[in-house]
């Protein structure tokens, strides 16, 4: 085991052959919260023994969303358990510039709301870079910050994230190897992704001043967390690519007691997860060859191959080492078939069933899990059409309000339009009663950002010719913090879902399981739903439920992950558009687009249509379009709704 001051850490794993891809000790967990809760033991660990040889603790903090889980149970541990933080000296890794400590955006007053107020730590020993200075002052001040932290004798432990631009701290791409603490000028995809924290995304600062890789990589220990999919790409070009300074996190290859902890979906583009047969046999993993394996590497030989499934040959599988799967499983005629048999078997044009297999039986009662309003439409819009045409009882449940990603201007137009109206429309002696926008609070601004939102996802189901009276406005409440970080997924929240289903006792439950989403929101939805249907699962309803997972908005299902398939007309396509249309307010303005610019009508359609292409070039049938589906596993439900779609 390595070890920080002669502390062990439990964190490290031995080199073995599944890993041999990855150039660091990379842990993957089961959940974002299980790794949260190893590394606040670690650093509780760290703190009591080194209080115990009457040491201080010198800890390199991050902020952000991944490490949230961390301090909420660190605080715990305080108020729990007894930690103690009066011997703990912290350093930040960055801080916007220019920025003031009293605005919510600023990095001191998210330390502060997050940790430091909650624990004993002294004001003194924390430490976070000013972003109020004046611009003369910065070299002085990352001269003086480096300075402080050799005084107390370096980082014992750094909590590192990491950006999609593989920036840590706020080292962007081009960073060097040998860089300080200093000024750095923001990329756009960062700039973009940190916009939701901002009232407007004009108003996220141009620059930062952030810790160097120099300094980083001085910290006797470091563990670096992610989480979520839309990290994925990023882990892999870091951590089984050599150093570059395109993608600055890449360096920590070159320090010799780093672990990378990561959740199932930030895991996927590491080699032991997405191709393990390239690590060795299975057996000697682990693993073994079974359908979904199968399927997986098949679907994979072809794509390489750019060729139909039943046109693979046994020299296809050899060249593209997977001669075990041919010596045990083949002829490769025999096994294209198998995997060609069972992705045609997923594509259906009667997601609730066939008429024959329903003929007797009530229409089914369908519960569509939608996390923003939108994400119904955009994501399996034209499934919802053909469930309603089908005569089935189509319930859509919205998740949260959605207030966040409407703009001020939008709700400064719809103001404007009402008193304009009401002018025109009143008496001479009536008086105009609307208030304008900038005299709203910020509680009666979310609600008119909630309104709007009802009513175009009203507008957008009845496209979908599903009535209002189906409609469920549920505003969970881990969603209402007035901020882009949310809170925890709590009882209330799951009680809201119980309820509803309890109500309806449907036959089948779709629920979003996009989550590359980069905000999280989709994420903590799907655990709501998940933990709902935990509790329910004795119901006698539940007998004769099936749970699906849709995606759409951020990403498509891999083909081999997908166990149903709805095909689309051009017409349904249209009619799915028109239903996204209804949404005006997400339309041109979205606030929350990331790296993809696209509209998300637009990349709903490219995606339907990408995967139909897809089938297509594996010699399936030819369609306009799929949307794709992937079967919920009650009984292999585990805290991690990322790795339950099986």
């Amino acid at each position: 085991m390595k070890t920080t001051g002669g502390i062990e850490s439990s964190l490290t794993l031995p080199v073995s052959p599944l890993n041999r891809f990855e150039r660091v000790p990379i842990q993957i967990v089961e959940s974002a919260e299980s790794a949260s809760r190893l590394v606040a033991g670690e650093i509780a660990r760290l703190i009591r023994l080194k209080q115990k040889l009457g040491q201080r603790t010198v800890l390199g903090l991050a902020t952000g969303s991944t490490p949230l889980a961390v301090y909420r149970e660190l605080v715990r541990l305080h108020r729990e358990e007894g930690l103690s933080f009066r011997d703990v000296v912290t350093f930040n890794l960055d801080e916007y510039f220019p920025m003031s400590q009293s605005q919510t955006q600023s990095y001191r007053w998210f330390m502060d709301e997050h940790l430091f107020r909650h624990i004993d730590i002294p004001v003194e020993h924390t430490h976070v870079p000013d972003g109020q200075i004046p611009s003369q002052e910065v070299p002085h001040t990352c001269q003086a910050y480096e300075k402080a932290i050799l005084a107390v004798g370096g980082i014992d432990l750094q909590i590192l994230g990491i950006g999609r631009t593989g920036h840590i701290g706020f080292n962007e791409p081009g960073s060097t190897r040998r860089s300080r603490t200093r000024l750095i000028t923001l990329d756009h995809v960062t700039r973009r992704d940190n916009a939701p924290n901002f009232p407007r995304g004009d108003m996220v600062p141009h620059q930062a001043l952030t810790m160097g890789i120099a300094t980083i990589l001085e910290a006797r220990r470091i563990l670096l967390l992610a989480f979520g999919e839309h990290k994925a790409d990023t882990i892999y070009q870091s951590f089984e690519q050599e150093p570059s300074a395109t993608i600055p996190a890449s360096f920590l290859q070159e320090h010799d007691n780093v672990c990378v902890i990561l959740d199932a979906g930030a895991s996927l583009r590491l080699t032991r997860v997405r191709t393990p047969w390239l690590t060795g046999p299975l057996a000697d993993l682990g693993l073994v060859w079974d359908d979904p394996m199968i399927r997986r590497a098949v679907v994979w030989l072809a794509t390489g191959k750019n060729k139909p499934l039943l046109k693979l040959t046994d020299s296809d599988y050899n060249e593209k080492g997977l001669d075990e799967l041919l010596a045990n499983h083949g002829p490769a005629y025999n096994i294209n078939l198998k995997v060609f048999r069972a992705i045609q078997n997923t594509i259906t044009g009667w997601p609730s069933g066939r008429p024959n297999e329903l003929a007797g039986k009530e229409p089914r009662r369908i519960v569509v899990f939608s996390p923003h309003p939108d994400d119904d439409v955009i994501s399996m819009g034209g499934t919802l059409l053909r469930l309603a045409e089908q005569g089935h009882e189509v319930h859509v449940a919205h998740q949260v309000t959605g207030s966040m990603s409407v703009s001020d201007q939008a709700i400064d137009r719809y103001i404007r339009f009402s008193r304009e109206s009401l002018r025109i429309t009143a008496s001479n002696d009536r008086p105009t009663t609307i208030p304008r926008a900038d005299e709203l609070s910020p509680e009666q601004l979310r609600s008119l950002k909630f309104l709007i939102r009802q009513i175009e996802a009203v507008h957008a189901a009845s496209v979908c010719q599903i009535p209002e009276k189906r409609l469920h406005f549920l505003a969970l409440p881990f969603y209402e913090t007035g901020r882009i970080t949310k809170s925890p997924v709590g009882a209330q929240d799951v009680k809201i879902v119980m309820d509803l289903l309890d109500s309806i006792k449907p036959h089948q439950i779709y629920a979003a399981g996009d989550l590359a989403d980069p905000h999280g929101t989709h994420y903590l939805c799907l655990q709501a739903v998940v933990a709902a249907l935990q509790q329910l699962s004795q119901r006698e309803w539940m007998k004769d439920c099936t749970p699906w997972l849709y995606r759409g908005a951020w990403q498509s299902w891999d083909i081999h992950e997908i166990d149903m398939a709805v095909p689309l007309s051009p017409g349904e396509l249209m009619r799915k558009r028109r239903a996204i249309f209804q949404h005006e307010t997400q339309k041109d303005q979205v606030m929350f687009l990331a790296d993809d610019q696209r509209e998300f009508w637009q990349r709903a359609e490219e995606r339907a249509r990408d995967m139909a292409r897809f089938y297509d070039k594996l010699g399936l049938a030819e369609y306009e379009a799929l949307e794709t589906f992937a079967r919920l596993r009650i009984e292999t439900m585990s805290e991690t709704p990322s790795i339950i779609a099986i």
